[in-house]
């Protein structure tokens, strides 16, 4: 797949594209996506996606620092997994945020992309203001382009397919029903970091990400999931059962808000600077604070437990913290 930013000198087409931020890239923007590589194999065209950077929400509205549920890089990868070929990086600014509907017609989708034919969903809007939306497609680009409008509603719940739903399904903690709209589970993805090694200490050794800058973060809380590490020297992936705690860590009186991820029986992983992703399944519990730290390694072992059994794999315990590895 190719990467192509505005910045740069480009002119695509013929193409069929589609147009959106695809935060998350969940089960509604999944529809849209297989439309169009559907319509471009059919005619031989370049399947073309223009998305935005930042997200527009950053630049209207920057006191409110909303996250986005997945990084630029996982949305790139799960674009060209989707079968798309070419995806334009709009850089998004408030002069961007000027171009009329029938510019952004002319000028970027027929001009700059080659558009033949475009597939977005129903919600579809665009330009200043945003003015446009599918039906001006149809009405002001409909001798010039094709317009394919798709309906993305949740036929189970009647909602929307969008970021917006995921967002509060992770505020509440419910990473399942995230999963469920997402069609896949929930990701992370970050370096990770040098931590206060407490979990060495009590032998729950963790690999440790920031709370920021990783994609969506959930609520504070206990959760089951995978931690997915390249194989060194490789490009293949393992995927390691995962308890995941989120917080501040309220019993040693916590104040930075932190991911830690820690892989069920291995007390050999080195992980420090390395890329690593975090898939959540289920949600465990709630953050809490115990009367000591053998109440706290109990717990965490009943935590253990109940990771193993929401995953199907094998229960394992807290190790030696004499036989961590240096973490």
């Amino acid at each position: 797949m190719k990467v192509i930013y505005s910045t740069e000198d480009y002119s695509l087409g013929p193409s069929v594209v589609t147009i959106g931020i695809f935060d998350g890239v969940h089960k509604g923007h999944h529809a849209i996506l297989t439309e169009t590589v559907r319509q471009a194999r059919e005619l031989g065209y370049d399947a073309v996606v223009l998305t935005f950077d930042p997200h527009p929400s950053h630049v209207h509205h920057p006191a409110t620092n909303m996250p986005l549920i997945s990084t630029v890089d996982d949305r790139l990868n799960m674009l060209e997994a989707a079968g798309i070929d070419v995806v334009v990086v709009q850089a998004y600014d408030l002069d961007y945020a000027q171009t009329t509907p029938e510019d952004f017609i002319d000028q970027q989708l027929i001009g700059k992309l080659g558009a033949r034919a475009v597939v977005v969903g129903e919600d579809v809007r665009f330009g200043r203001k945003n003015a446009g939306n599918g039906e001006f497609l149809r009405t002001y680009g409909g001798d010039r382009i094709t317009v394919t409008l798709i309906d993305d509603l949740n036929a189970k719940s009647g909602r929307r397919y969008s970021s917006t739903w995921i967002r509060e399904l992770l505020d509440e903690g419910n990473v399942r029903e995230a999963g469920k709209v997402l069609g896949r589970p929930h990701r992370l993805r970050g370096v990770v970091e040098h931590g206060f090694k407490r979990g060495r200490e009590l032998g729950f050794p963790t690999a440790n990400l920031p709370g920021e800058g990783i994609g969506e973060v959930p609520r504070d809380g206990v959760y089951a999931g995978w931690l997915v590490r390249r194989i060194p020297g490789s490009t293949a992936t393992v995927h390691l059962p995962a308890a995941i705690s989120i917080g501040t860590n309220p019993q040693f009186d916590g104040e930075v808000r932190t991911v830690e991820a820690h892989a069920l029986g291995r007390a050999d992983l080195n992980l420090y600077g390395e890329e690593i992703a975090i898939d959540f399944v289920d949600y465990v519990r709630p953050m809490l604070k115990l009367d000591s730290v053998e109440a706290l390694q109990e717990q965490m072992d009943d935590d253990l437990r109940k990771t193993a059994e929401i995953l199907g794999v094998p229960v394992s315990y807290r190790v030696d913290p004499a036989d961590v590895t240096a973490r």
